[in-house]
């Protein structure tokens, strides 16, 4: 159960039907800086609301599929408002407030007809500036995709289950209030903690936990038989999660690279390296734990090689994503997936692998780039222009260098390569946001889907495409602007978790449903097929 806050003037509208408003109520509304902002011109979501608090039984879901809007251009019904001084624009229609087939069009066809370009067939030629709909939509599905693994997440050092994931494989979006996500979680990924980035991971305070070694890191969903329809393809997701914290991380990023055969990973040239913490998150295992003795690697090849046969006479994708150490791993595993020939099929045609990263920071060298880029495998990198975490490792040395300093920078263990495509975001573009210095706001997830679904190019204004419920951005921050009435930190756990036992004491109560989160059984039987080499 989750907390949430509203306020009256939060639902406030000044007349029944917004569009009758003429222009010069508009305008006289510019200088009433306390008076509320209209429903309408919010484009928030919520229905049912109450006059108070209120309390729900679920998390305020985020919606996936229900974005008919979010495949079309503006209409000329569709209007402009002006808020204040920060002329914002927002896209209102018809359909934003009334729900009927004749108000939007059918995007089935759509998507399955152009699925190959979205996923960088082109490498997104023409498709960032001015941002082509479709593809937008679909980076915020998968960003909501990576923002769940936040959502799901047992951060609480107080929970015996602290770094595990609070939801079975089963219930995992609908747990979520997802009912119509078009997924189905298929398998957890999990990691130990023997590296370099310690603050990577969460421990229980508890002496008797769930596991002193592991920490859930990711999963890996497949579209069902109705979405892929949609699609136009069989869609394996490969999700990671990032920090919890709030980037205390970035002083370990600072770190050198490594060879990835140094970690037993496919590579025809000693000199394609990745930083060392990222190989160890990937690889590292613990015997001792059922959640990672097969490294995070072996649970991932496994299980994909395992989805492929199964779905081998349909068109298939490899879409991985993640947002920030997440989508160093969504790289990585890309290369990793290509390098060892896991997407080619038994004809020899490779399945189309795109990674779509969210704040990630850089994760190899320039042959890194290069062989990555070579296999086939596309990235779009989703940044914030002040995010500090895209501008690390390699702080100073980079692939912004000279070409004759960039070649003696290689000669040493810290030169980074960015790869891939970049679209770049800017957050003081957006009026609903502060004007402040917080490095964990601008790294922030759901602020980058907000900026996804306002940005339309370079130099255009920023309007809501698909009226994505703006309280969102402060399920963990304080991002918005205090006049727009959200609560900082809105995203919370009914009473800490925290349940009335028989006897009527408050205590955590038991979880029963581990084993169903532990990869599966067959899992070394897929590792000999792929003459993988596991210790055991």
């Amino acid at each position: 159960m989750h907390r949430i806050l509203s306020s009256p003037s939060f639902f406030h509208l000044p007349n029944s039907n917004p569009f009758h408003n003429n222009h010069h109520q508009l305008h006289q509304s510019k200088n009433r800086s306390s008076m509320a902002i209209p429903l309408s011109i919010m484009m928030m979501s919520f229905k049912g609301h109450r006059q108070d608090t209120f309390l729900s039984k679920n998390p305020v879901p985020t919606p996936i599929f229900n974005r008919k809007l979010m495949f079309q251009a503006p209409s000329r019904r569709e209007r402009s408002r002006t808020l204040g001084k920060n002329s914002v624009v927002c896209k209102i229609s018809d359909s934003s407030l009334h729900q009927g087939p004749e108000l939007a069009k059918d995007p089935k066809g759509i998507l399955a007809d152009t699925w190959k370009e979205i996923h960088g067939e082109n490498n997104w030629a023409g498709m960032l500036d001015p941002i082509d709909p479709l593809l937008r939509s679909e980076l915020i599905r998968y960003g909501e995709m990576a923002q769940a693994c936040y959502d799901a997440f047992d951060c609480d050092p107080y929970s015996k289950f602290c770094g595990s994931c609070k939801i079975k494989p089963d219930k995992f979006f609908e747990s979520l209030g997802w009912t119509q996500c078009g997924y189905e979680v298929t398998s957890y990924l999990y990691s130990t903690y023997n590296v370099n980035v310690p603050n990577f991971f969460k421990k229980s305070l508890w002496p008797d936990v769930w596991s002193h070694v592991a920490n859930w890191i990711g999963y890996v969903a497949v579209s069902n038989d109705e979405t892929s329809a949609y699609l136009g393809r069989r869609d394996i997701t490969i999700v990671w999660r990032g920090t919890v914290t709030k980037l205390e991380w970035l002083q370990d990023l600072m770190d050198f690279l490594q060879p990835v055969s140094y970690r037993k990973i496919a590579s025809r040239d000693p000199s394609i390296k990745v930083e060392a913490g990222f190989l160890h998150f990937y690889t590292d295992k613990d015997k001792s734990c059922d959640f990672c003795k097969y490294s995070a690697r072996e649970q991932l090849l496994a299980e994909v090689k395992r989805l492929i046969q199964k779905y081998a006479n349909e068109e298939l994708s490899l879409t991985i994503t993640g947002h920030s150490l997440g989508s160093a791993l969504a790289v990585l595993s890309a290369y990793d997936i290509a390098e060892t020939g896991l997407d080619l099929r038994e004809d020899g045609q490779a399945i189309p692998i795109s990674v779509f990263s969210f704040s990630g920071p850089r994760v190899g060298n320039s042959r890194f780039k290069e062989r990555l880029e070579g296999l086939g495998v596309k990235v779009l990198r989703v940044v914030n222009v002040h995010d500090k975490v895209p501008k690390v490792p390699g702080f100073f040395l980079n692939e912004q260098l000279a070409p004759v300093l960039r070649k003696i920078g290689e000669m040493s263990p810290w030169c980074y390569s960015h790869v891939g495509e970049e679209l770049a975001l800017d957050h003081t573009k957006s009026p609903f946001l502060k004007d402040k210095s917080d490095l964990a706001c601008f790294h922030n997830l759901e602020a980058h889907l907000h900026l996804l679904d306002g940005y339309h190019g370079k130099g255009s204004r920023f309007w809501l495409a698909s009226g994505r419920n703006i309280a969102l951005v402060n399920k963990t921050s304080d991002f918005l602007k205090d006049h727009l009435l959200v609560p900082p930190n809105w995203w919370q756990t009914e009473n800490k978790g925290l349940n009335r036992n028989h006897v009527g004491h408050w205590v955590v109560p038991e979880r029963h449903d581990l084993e169903d989160h532990l990869p599966p059984q067959d899992l070394h039987h897929h590792l000999q097929k792929l003459g993988l080499v596991v210790d055991h």
